[in-house]
């Protein structure tokens, strides 16, 4: 049907929308518990990440989603200095944890990292029994007393729901376990040494559906302990496993806010776009 001459013409979407969806104010009361403010990596002097603006709030889950060598994991790895360990690493801005900067030169890195946690996406269990595998983090940590390390390797593999089908099996080679047990072990390695802040890349990534939905219900109690940030190329699950969701494509940060709105309601048209399949 031919435009009607006596209405105006419609401004395109693509040309009035913001380069970056501003997001919600969390309100005066909610403190982050990670700031990031306009935070850049380079390797190279090749740019990865661009003025990254974001909060992670305490006690949330937060999705990172977006396609292939959009800095989803770069992003990741900046929030406990894993990029440090790269060759001609640089970055701009600032990246606060309970307002100090975590690149600061008075941070103790070693220490960031155990306050930072951090879950691969390939489970790498160390060739040991399943209780060593627990133990070794407390133990580098200075925990001698038996009792303790006992009560530290029940919690931490309760809390990643995998005490029921390990506490008879504590003994045996971490290498026994399925993939799925694995990668559980490993978030319980992480959590044995009681971190602050949950990074997780890709945890389910090659793994079945139940394995998939044991460590997303652990995610959801999580959450009232640790601000959990998730990087995922699966957007079901970001949807499934997340309070809110932050979108990046190359390199920069398009939009952040409720995981709901998000996917239902997205501020910018190139969320749109990538959520409903029609690139990435």
């Amino acid at each position: 049907m031919p435009d009607d001459p006596r209405r105006p013409p419609q401004p395109d979407r693509r040309d009035t929308e913001p380069a970056h969806a501003p997001e919600p104010d969390p309100g005066p009361d909610t403190k982050p518990k990670i700031a990031v403010e306009g935070f850049g990596a380079a390797f190279s002097n090749v740019p990865v990440l661009r003025n990254i603006d974001l909060q992670i709030l305490p006690c949330e889950r937060l999705a990172i989603i977006g396609p292939a060598a959009s800095g989803k994991t770069t992003f990741l790895r900046s929030l406990n200095r894993l990029n440090d360990l790269e060759a001609h690493f640089s970055k701009t801005g600032r990246i606060l944890l309970d307002g100090e900067d975590i690149y600061g030169r008075d941070m103790d890195v070693a220490q960031l990292r155990r306050r930072v946690g951090m879950v691969y996406a390939a489970p790498v269990p160390l060739p040991w029994s399943i209780y060593d595998n627990m133990a070794f983090g407390p133990r580098l940590a200075g925990v001698r007393d038996r009792r303790r390390l006992d009560e530290i390797v029940e919690s931490a593999l309760q809390n990643a729901f995998l005490w029921d089908e390990v506490k008879d099996r504590l003994k045996e080679p971490a290498q026994n376990l399925s993939g799925g047990q694995q990668q559980r072990l490993c978030v319980a390695r992480v959590l044995a040494l009681e971190p602050e802040v949950l990074l997780l890349d890709e945890p389910c990534s090659g793994l079945d559906p139940i394995s998939t939905g044991k460590i997303e219900e652990a995610l959801d109690i999580l959450k009232s302990r640790y601000s959990i940030v998730l990087v995922t190329n699966n957007t079901k699950q970001a949807a499934r496993a997340s309070d809110r969701t932050a979108f990046f494509l190359m390199g920069e940060l398009i939009e952040c806010g409720p995981t709901e709105q998000v996917f239902t309601n997205p501020a910018h048209h190139r969320t749109a776009a990538y959520i409903t399949g029609r690139f990435g």
